[in-house]
């Protein structure tokens, strides 16, 4: 019998599959593994015994038991091992019955879950509706239930101003003195704002004579605004009076008004020069004087100008005057603090001063090549929500041309800067229109080349988004000391349904790519707030076309923009309230658009003179068209370089300037160029060069003669020499006297005194 050799890969389990193999192999298979069987078999009579009986009847029934006793065996351990299955299938069975339940759990309460926030969405939702259906209910304009009263307090004394106002939602409140803006941030010991149910109120602490002014509140919420006013005196007391009941101060102090000197001399030591600097840095310009008589209850006022401007402490510039020393100190530097300053020290024997010109250069631009920034941004005409902008251009001496312009606005107490126009302007003046009634804004602007885009300028002053006319349509009447009657033209004008059609539109001002509409409210305007539509129509083409269709206008002004170029147009206004809007205005006459200022033409001849060792006096002649001028910008050239380099950094409206920080001996020659708001004119020719030495002149007189001594035979002299010795060492003086009583002057000395005391 022949025998299948079992694959290597299958010998290694015990479980491979014998499917595959004929029937002969597995004869074969069985007969061994029953020859097997009776081997153990055998093995196992032997290890018991039964192997050596001789019965054969015996070894029958050992072979029986045996065969019993191993039938018995499996069967125990057949039922052992189906006690252990039935075991795992009940633990299985169990565990799976638990499983099931936790998923129903499960399920359950996902589904209540699901159905709680179904309903909670749905309530929210109801609740979201029927709380916008109430608001729209009440919702209203402020309503100022009660006003301002006027105060008359003295200095030192506390005083609060307070009002009631309603509307909803809510009423943003914002308090002005003088029309400014007052923030409490910037002075808290002097303001405290309060607001809480209603009720607003402004504490303003020890008052002194400069809170004087009219104080007024102004309510705004997205329905309109309401505003208040009143006045707030500041008195002084006179001997007479008493600033305090006597109970609380019972002694009385006295005040000496009698002062037996009538004259102060004022005699700088120490005098600031002419001073370069560049935007960004701070600086300060100094003066050291003495005072004769110095009395703390009478000083001299020092004043400082800036091209004769009274300059305050802002929050660029802080003043500063004691101990025998003036100073004003720049916090950071920009174009607009250029120019000519002068301290001026104001006493009761007259005026000292003393001056000198301080030069701010361009900081290093952001991009090579691009323009310095802009200066003198400021704003005009501010209403509800349009306001124009202006500034000046900056000198380009060495960068390529201005392009155009970007204006920015950031609201007050914001850090957000938007840009408000999307392409450069051209003209430097932009009507920047969609301000948030109520709210004040700072603007600032940057100038545009080939090369990039500059630095910003300077913030221009805030200015308020208000109409000015609320405040001249109240009326006070004054009864008597301390009381008042405030009247509004509203309140007179009766209930007004739908308000009547604007009157005088006209436009205040024409540029080629836009057109500034101005009109007058219609009267009577009802006490209900106003808006307005503005209609154009090109002429010829019959057909009318609402400029602002999507927002209304709240200020009695609009910039009308994308006009075509050469085209004329006629416009008209609407005016409309909650209850209806009016019909047309009058038709303007046609207005085309197109630029009604021009490039100024370049200065005439330009002469330059010698001055001092550093600088040179410069004088041009005007240019023929001169309308509309913001100054002129001098440049200087070392002659034979053909490098420009700008004189002054802000336009100068005089046609005489001194160009100081010039190289002593060295040749120069000189440019003029004339600014407006469209640019730069062309270049003016050059001068003549020039040697930079110190010019002599004649000497200014000497002053300050004062009698020293007397003893009846002779008069000793003394005397202040000259401010300025003319470019050249003073040499000596000449003494002339007369008798009182007589006109004719006789010499004193016929040599000259070279010391500034003499006897006579």
């Amino acid at each position: 019998m022949s025998s299948v050799a079992v694959p290597f890969y299958q010998r290694r389990h015990k479980h491979f599959d014998q499917s595959y193999r004929n029937i002969q192999t597995r004869y074969v298979l069985e007969e061994y593994a029953a020859r097997k069987a009776a081997s153990r078999q055998a093995a196992y009579y032997e290890s018991t015994g039964l192997g050596k009986t001789t019965c054969r009847l015996c070894a029958r029934r050992a072979r029986t038991l045996a065969h019993e006793t191993m039938q018995e065996s499996r069967k125990r351990t057949q039922e052992q091992k189906s006690h252990v299955s039935d075991e795992k299938r009940i633990r299985f069975a169990s565990e799976l019955s638990a499983l099931e339940k936790e998923i129903h759990t499960a399920r359950h309460r996902a589904r209540e879950h699901l159905d709680r926030l179904a309903v909670q969405r749905m309530v929210e939702e109801n609740m979201a509706l029927e709380r916008h259906i109430i608001e729209e209910r009440i919702s209203r304009a402020p309503e100022i239930l009660v006003r301002l009263r006027s105060h008359t307090i003295w200095e030192k004394m506390s005083v609060s101003l307070c009002f009631t106002v309603q509307g909803f939602p809510t009423p943003v409140v914002q308090w002005y003195k003088n029309e400014e803006l007052i923030s409490p941030a910037s002075d808290p010991t002097k303001y405290r704002i309060e607001s809480k149910y209603g009720v607003h109120v402004l504490h303003i602490n020890r008052a002194d004579f400069d809170d004087s002014a009219t104080y007024s509140a102004v309510a705004t919420n997205i329905h309109g605004q309401a505003s208040t006013n009143c006045a707030v005196i500041v008195r002084r007391f006179r001997e007479e009076e008493e600033p305090h009941p006597a109970a609380i101060m019972p002694f009385h102090l006295p005040l000496s008004h009698d002062i037996c000197f009538t004259h102060i001399d004022v005699q700088f030591l120490e005098k600031f020069g002419v001073t370069f600097a560049t935007e960004g840095e701070t600086l300060t310009l100094k003066c050291s004087m003495l005072i004769t008589p110095e009395l703390k209850r009478l000083r001299p006022r020092a004043e400082w100008y800036r091209d004769d401007v009274l300059l305050k402490d802002s929050k660029w510039t802080q003043l500063y005057f004691g101990e025998g020393q003036a100073a004003l100190s720049f916090t950071h530097l920009n174009k607009d603090d250029e120019g000519l300053y002068t301290l001026r020290m104001v006493s009761r024997g007259g005026i000292s001063e003393c001056s000198a010109y301080l030069f701010v250069r361009d900081a290093d631009a952001l991009i090579a090549g691009a323009p310095g920034a802009p200066m003198d941004v400021k704003c005009h005409d501010a209403n509800r929500d349009y306001v124009i902008v202006t500034w000046k251009p900056p000198n380009t001496t060495n960068e390529s041309p201005v392009i155009g312009y970007f204006v920015d606005k950031c609201e007050v107490g914001l850090e957000n800067w938007v840009q408000c126009n999307d392409a450069p302007v051209k003209v430097c003046k932009y009507p920047v229109t969609g301000l948030q009634e109520g709210r004040s804004y700072v603007f600032r602007v940057r100038a545009v080349n080939s090369a990039g885009i500059s630095r910003p300028s300077r913030a221009s002053e805030p200015v308020a988004a208000l109409d000015p006319l609320d405040l001249e349509r109240t009326q006070t009447i004054h009864v008597d000391e301390g009381r008042k009657i405030v009247i509004r033209k509203d309140d007179l004008e009766g209930d007004v349904q739908i308000p009547g059609p604007p009157t005088n539109v006209h436009a205040s001002e024409i540029s080629k790519t836009y057109v500034v509409l101005s009109w007058d409210p219609p009267v009577p305007r009802g006490r209900e707030p106003l808006t307005y539509f503005i209609e154009k129509s090109m002429v010829g083409s019959g057909s009318w076309q609402r400029v602002n269709a999507q927002v209304a206008v709240k200020s009695p002004r609009y910039a009308v923009f994308d006009l075509a170029e050469g085209k004329p147009y006629v416009f008209r206004v609407l005016s409309a309230n909650k209850n209806g809007i009016s019909d047309p205005s009058e038709i303007t006459e046609p207005i085309q658009p197109q630029d009604t200022i021009v490039l100024p033409s370049a200065p005439g001849q330009v002469v330059a003179t010698r001055n001092t060792k550093t600088s040179v006096v410069v004088q041009w002649d005007k240019p023929k068209h001169e309308e509309d001028l913001y100054g002129y910008y001098i440049e200087y050239s070392v002659v034979g370089s053909n490098r420009w380099e700008p004189s002054n950094h802000k336009p100068i409206k005089y046609n005489r300037f001194v160009v100081h920080g010039l190289e002593t001996g060295e040749q120069y020659v000189f440019r003029v160029k004339a600014v407006n708001a469209l640019g730069l004119s062309e270049n003016s020719q050059e001068s003549e060069a020039v040697t930079v030495q110190a010019a002599l002149t004649c000497p200014s007189y000497p002053h300050g003669i004062t009698l020293l001594n007397c003893d009846g035979h002779s008069m000793t002299l003394g005397w202040k020499a000259p401010t300025y010795s003319g470019g050249s060492p003073i040499l000596g003086y000449y003494i002339d006297k007369r008798e009182a009583n007589h006109q004719n002057w006789h010499e004193v000395n016929s040599s000259l005194i070279t010391r500034t005391i003499y006897t006579v």
